[in-house]
Formats: C-alpha cells, sequence, structure tokens
C-alpha cells in the first residue's frame, strides 16, 4: 500500500512538472487558442460579470433612476423588504403553478416527437424535421402576436374550430385565470423545434449494438426504449431539465407582450421575472430590483445544485465509473 502511495505522488508530481515545463509550440497552441475565445472572455467580463458585480452594489443602495436625494448605502434593507413584500410571493407561486403545467411538456414533448422523428418507419423524415424546427427561427414578438389572435376568444381560428365541432362555449383562453396557463403551454410547443433536434442528436448517438443485444435478448419495443435508450439519452434529458426549469424563473416575454406586464387575468400572469422587469425599468427602482435579481439568482443555484445531486440516481454517463 505504501510502495503504490509512493508511485502515485511521484507520477503526480511529473505531470505537475511537465505542465510547468511547456514546449514552444505548446505555447504557441495555448495562445492561439487563448486568442480565438477572447472575444468570448471579454464579452463574458463586459457583458456579463460587471452588470453582475454593479447590480450587487445597487442592491445594498437606494439607487432609483428618479432619485432626488443622495446616494446612500443602504446595506441588506432591500433583501429584508423582499421578505415583507406579498407580491414576491405571489408571483413565485405564479412560477409554480405554470412550471407544474408546463415543464413536464417542455422536456416530454420534444422528446416523444424526436422518437416518432428517429423511427425508421417514418417517411420522409428529413420533411417532418424541418417543418417541425421552420417555427424556432419566426421571430419572438411576431410568433406571440400570431398566437394572440389564433386564441382570441371571439374572433380566433381555435374557438372557430370549437364551435364548428360543437363546443357551445369555447374557453376564454388568454383572458380566463383557468385556461390562461395551458394557452401559454399551447403557445410555448410552437417553438419545440430546437429541443427536438436536440434529443434526435442525442437519439442517433446511442450504439446500434445496445438494440441489436437487446432485440437477441427478446426485449420490445418498450422495453428498449426503457432500458436503453432512456438511459443512453439521460444526460440529454438532464441537460434539458436543468434548461427548462431556468427558463421557467426567468419566464416573462409572452405575458409582457400579450398583456402589457398587467399580471391580467386577475394578476395570473405576473411572473417574478415580469414583475422584477417592471420594478426595475417600468418603476426605476434599480435598487430593489437589483435584490430581486439576486434573490432569483439564488433560487436558481439553489434548484439546479438540488438537481445535479439528484443526477447520481438517474443520470447514466458511459465510462463513469465513480458510482
Amino acid at each position: 500500500m505504501a510502495i503504490g502511495e509512493l508511485l502515485n505522488r511521484e507520477n503526480s508530481r511529473e505531470k505537475t512538472v511537465h505542465l510547468h515545463k511547456l514546449t514552444p509550440l505548446a505555447k504557441r497552441e495555448a495562445l492561439t487558442g487563448y486568442a480565438f475565445i477572447s472575444p468570448w472572455i471579454v464579452g463574458f467580463l463586459i457583458f456579463t460579470l460587471l452588470p453582475m458585480l454593479a447590480s450587487l452594489v445597487f442592491s445594498l443602495t437606494n439607487i432609483q433612476l428618479t432619485m432626488d436625494g443622495p446616494l446612500q448605502w443602504n446595506h441588506f434593507q432591500n433583501y429584508l423588504e423582499l421578505f415583507k413584500d406579498p407580491q414576491i410571493g405571489s408571483s413565485l407561486l405564479v412560477v409554480l403553478k405554470y412550471g407544474a403545467i408546463a415543464l413536464p411538456v417542455s422536456v416530454l414533448i420534444p422528446l416523444l416527437l424526436a422518437i416518432l422523428m428517429n423511427s425508421r418507419y417514418l417517411k420522409a423524415q428529413a420533411v417532418f424535421r424541418s417543418l417541425f424546427y421552420l417555427p424556432y427561427i419566426i421571430p419572438f414578438v411576431a410568433a406571440v402576436f400570431i398566437w394572440g389572435g389564433m386564441l382570441n376568444a371571439e374572433s380566433g381560428w381555435i374557438n372557430e374550430t370549437l364551435r364548428w365541432l360543437g363546443v357551445k362555449s369555447p374557453p376564454n383562453w388568454v383572458d380566463s385565470v383557468q385556461w390562461v396557463y395551458p394557452a401559454y403551454v399551447i403557445l410555448g410547443i410552437w417553438g419545440i423545434g430546437n429541443g427536438m433536434l436536440i434529443y434526435l442528436a442525442s437519439l442517433q448517438n446511442v450504439p446500434t449494438e445496445l438494440y441489436d443485444a437487446a432485440k437477441v435478448d427478446g426485449a420490445n419495443w418498450f422495453s428498449t426504449l426503457l432500458n436503453v435508450t432512456f438511459p443512453m439519452i439521460s444526460p440529454v434529458i438532464f441537460y434539458t431539465l436543468v434548461l427548462a426549469i431556468v427558463d421557467l424563473f426567468q419566464y416573462f416575454q409572452i405575458p409582457l407582450v400579450l398583456k402589457n406586464g398587467t399580471g391580467e387575468p386577475g394578476g395570473a400572469t405576473m411572473f417574478y421575472n415580469l414583475y422584477l422587469y417592471k420594478t426595475f425599468f417600468v418603476f426605476q427602482n434599480m435598487a430593489y430590483g437589483s435584490a430581486m435579481a439576486w434573490l432569483l439568482f439564488v433560487i436558481i443555484l439553489a434548484v439546479t445544485l438540488v438537481l445535479f445531486k439528484t443526477a447520481k440516481y438517474w443520470v447514466y454517463y458511459a465510462g463513469d465509473n465513480s458510482r
């Protein structure tokens, strides 16, 4: 045991020395690599890190765009106000209510669609893949206005179709508290083409030998999907789930465009990020808005860490022997 430890230490020391003694070619390659990624580094420092640090400083002050008095340090007063503001809790509750419907749809529907697009029994696969992806490249605001017209309770073609099918009182989609979340989910399905392509790429990366082995063992289609396909693409499912949760907490564009950020109907669309946007840019309370932004950052970070903690129980990484 002692000899093995000594050998490991010697190997690690040799690797460390080797890393410090780079050849001129290796140094040139490293500098070339840094040169290529320097635009991203500069962009990150200027447009991401610097604004984050500025918002952290703002959250500790009383700064407002329309302030008359002097700038003062409020320390953690803005953060304490967050716990007294009833709109904070209600807006987070709006996010959870909408997420209960939207999150499963945004993760599962693209996956099921990708499985269908990957089926060898589907003819003209390239055509269908293109058709499902095309809506994703339509400008977002234009798509929201188009869907706003289609979901109109009086003249929208969705309700007109329902009336033609015999539904006497079709839903009042975006103006009803009961139907506004399903309406927003329907609107969101319009842009699932990107998620479908990500899943499709992962499905086509599954080794065919595994399917052949499952077929030899007598596994049916569902058993193969459950025991071969899902484990092999579980890292992509995990990746999609993390992004979907982050997007969920940052959701605000659709209610901002359709309802001008009023939160109608009945405050059901006053999402947390919409309230943050109004606080910062409409009410111009930069200090309180910055505190709200950092609270959102902490919430998303906590949820993401929990997801990464649970990933070891259901995400399979090929070649990972750590479990």
